[in-house]
């Protein structure tokens, strides 16, 4: 299959989106990490088998970058428990 074909399976990643993802592997600086269609996604504070719910905070050329979200806790509630 060429590039243009495989272009076309790549899912869409949009900084401040929350998304569910399986950890699959660890990187050298040991974030954990998933991938969603073609891209690699680093999550700091994961491991390999971890399936959680992350948002969206940055995209590189070729990766993305997520904070994972803690149960019980909206995007908008990290904001509040720093002001606190």
């Amino acid at each position: 299959m060429d590039e243009k074909g495989s272009a076309g399976n790549l899912v869409s990643i949009e900084p401040g989106k929350e998304y569910t993802v399986r950890i699959v592997d660890r990187g050298k600086q040991g974030d954990g990490i998933a991938r969603v269609g073609g891209l690699i996604l680093f999550v700091p504070g994961t491991a390999p088998g971890d399936e959680v719910r992350v948002l969206v905070t940055r995209l590189g050329r070729n990766c993305a970058f997520a904070q994972r979200i803690v149960e019980g806790e909206a995007a908008g509630d990290t904001e509040k428990k720093s002001e606190e």
